[in-house]
């Protein structure tokens, strides 16, 4: 019996696999993210969010945003203290969108939810990768770039006024309370990614097309280019924001010289498949 588990900064998705049976149970809790929390943060969301009764687990495989050498123990010592797995592996959501979308082929694996990532993977490991920055340095076409290229392109009056007006309408905010939000509260890359419904809303907008395709051509610009693999293979992609705005991403790749392959808004399945395997 294995547990596998595929966290965000925003959810983590728990999938509790029975290789005999092929039966699966899961449940979801708040992301675990060792940047922004620490064991104890992540245990004590543990105990008051996570249901599945994993007693009989043989292995629990961790893949997370932020898991990344040196802060790997952080989310490995909260597991071993809420259960009782005699195996756990904690690697990063890039190799579970790897794994996930590549299986054992080589590839192109990227990811667009809250964050962004890319990698080539050879089919065993990620042999390089593009440093994603976060929010504020990089993860372009993410959530959360979206979401801070819109609220600054209608708090710098970008937008229409009719479209400011069913912003501020959609979200009951105010500028005030926005900036309050990014500049003083906890988790401001959640918050922004939050904005990017907006963005679906209005997807035949032209300032919102203008805008996605702003923030996509920079992936690719900025990241995709860098492998010289990326011209032969197709380039597969796991998260929300790449599932909602495919169509969009799709012209952003061809306008790049890139061709698009599997389109999946979450790795999970994927995940299944590769630790079923022989």
């Amino acid at each position: 019996m294995h547990l596998i588990a595929d966290s965000g900064s925003t959810k983590t998705s728990w999938c509790l696999q029975n290789l005999s049976t092929g039966k699966t149970s899961r449940c979801q809790t708040a992301g675990m993210n060792p940047f922004f929390q620490d064991t104890g943060d992540m245990v004590n969301m543990l105990e008051k969010e996570f249901s599945l009764d994993c007693h009989g687990v043989d292995a629990i495989f961790f893949y997370g945003a932020g898991c990344v050498e040196g802060k790997k123990d952080v989310v490995r010592k909260a597991l071993q203290a809420f259960f009782a797995a005699p195996a756990v592996t904690v690697e990063s959501d890039l190799m579970a969108a790897a794994r996930s979308l590549c299986g054992r082929e080589e590839g192109i694996a990227c990811i667009l939810g809250t964050g962004s990532n890319s990698c080539y993977y050879d089919g065993r490991q990620i042999v390089q990768q593009v440093p994603p920055l976060g929010y504020i340095l990089g993860d372009e076409g993410s959530g959360a770039v979206l979401g801070k290229m819109l609220v600054s392109d209608v708090l710098k009056n970008q937008f229409p006024i009719r479209l400011q007006e069913s912003f501020f309408d959609a979200f009951d905010t105010t500028p005030e309370a926005i900036m309050e939000a990014v500049y003083r509260k906890p988790l401001p890359n959640r918050y922004l990614a939050g904005y990017t419904r907006f963005l679906s809303a209005h997807i035949d907008e032209p300032e919102v097309v203008d805008l996605l395709r702003r923030a996509f051509d920079a992936f690719f610009a900025r990241n995709i280019a860098q492998y010289p693999e990326a011209g032969n293979l197709p380039l597969h992609f796991t998260g929300s924001i790449a599932l909602v705005f495919k169509n969009i991403l799709g012209e952003s790749a061809r306008a790049a010289g890139f061709r698009i392959g599997i389109v999946a808004g979450d790795p999970m399945g994927g995940l299944l498949r590769y630790h079923a395997m022989p």
